[in-house]
């Protein structure tokens, strides 16, 4: 969407009078504190943004922004929300989604809003469970999680949103942890300044079904040697004393520390979101621990055509030729009976 710093506002502005009503400690508070903040300093006034949203714990958000909203039935949120933009381009429309709403039930839309461009921005909330419905696994449950539902462990294969995402010729994506309310902030305004869709997966934590899932690799004491914040134009460095990297080792990431085998900063990555080419940006998204350390910031962020805006050119070039130009004009087309 357009942007502009012309509109005072501030994270209050975009906050409603209802009720939060998520259990305490959950990430969900952290996410909507960030949207709120992001959303003050794009100065986008309340009155030209929409929030819509699916089913699960997630889906309440549009009832605690001071917006427009839209809470949809179970996965149809992208469809709703491609709707919503369409009908009005001059909205600022975000989807609030979950691992079970948009890659379950709502997997097919998902795939085509993100495949279309459509300039919405996408939230995708990931605490690897079903919340809501109280603890059942879900698409991107890791195997042998026990859940619920899998009492022996899942024998699935999870999805990677990031695969996901630029598999579906996706042209942004990023991942942010909920409790990273900085992080999140700039990936949220970096997202809402795209134009066409914009995914943004949330490492999230569900206190009651699935609590610490991603503290392996988030936690407080461990989390700056195996995460990565990702920042184009930047080399590709991490752990506590950013001496750690990444380099391309024939067609594969490897980790290495600087100092050893002569490995220097010039060795190392420096990452490129704008490159259309997705191979690096696929490996980055796909990293797990222990082999790797887990990517966090922009992935990718690749410019291409917004859907909504090449609907409106078609239509307006069809308009100049066509003969039917309002409703009694095509009611009156072709073969006509005359009824006396």
């Amino acid at each position: 969407m357009e942007v502009s710093q012309v509109n005072q506002t501030s994270p209050k502005d975009f906050k409603s009078d209802q009720e939060v009503r998520w259990c305490p400690g959950c990430g969900d508070h952290a996410v909507l504190s960030s949207v709120q903040r992001a959303l003050a300093e794009l100065g986008v006034p309340k009155e030209k943004v929409a929030f819509v949203s699916g089913i699960g714990c997630s889906s309440r958000f549009p009832y605690y922004m001071n917006t427009y909203g839209f809470h949809g039935i179970h996965g149809r949120a992208s469809a709703i929300a491609s709707g919503v933009k369409i009908a009005n381009p001059e909205l600022s429309v975000w989807q609030i989604t979950g691992d079970g709403d948009a890659l379950a039930i709502g997997g097919n839309h998902f795939i085509h809003v993100v495949r279309r461009n459509i300039d919405i921005n996408l939230i995708l909330f990931n605490n690897e469970i079903y919340g809501l419905t109280k603890g059942q696994y879900s698409p991107t449950s890791e195997r042998g999680l026990i859940t619920k539902t899998s009492p022996y462990g899942t024998v699935e294969e999870p999805f990677s949103v990031g695969e996901l995402v630029i598999g579906a010729k996706g042209k942004f994506f990023a991942r942010t942890l909920d409790s990273n309310v900085s992080l999140s902030t700039q990936i949220y305004t970096d997202a809402a300044k795209h134009k066409g869709t914009s995914v943004v997966e949330v490492l999230q934590n569900c206190v009651i079904f699935n609590d610490g899932i991603h503290d392996t690799t988030t936690g407080k004491e461990v989390r700056d040697d195996r995460t990565i914040i990702l920042k184009h134009g930047e080399p590709m460095l991490f752990g506590k004393g950013h001496d750690k990297g990444l380099i391309l080792d024939g067609l594969k990431l490897r980790v290495v520390s600087l100092g050893t085998n002569g490995v220097t900063e010039k060795n190392i990555l420096v990452h490129d979101a704008a490159e259309p080419n997705p191979g690096i940006q696929y490996m980055l998204a796909n990293m797990r621990y222990p082999e790797y350390p887990v990517a966090l910031g922009v992935i990718r962020a690749v410019p291409g055509p917004a859907y909504e805006n090449d609907l409106e050119n078609q239509i307006a070039e069809v308009g100049k030729i066509s003969k039917i130009k309002n409703m009694d004009d095509l009611l009156n087309s072709g073969s006509v009976w005359k009824v006396d």
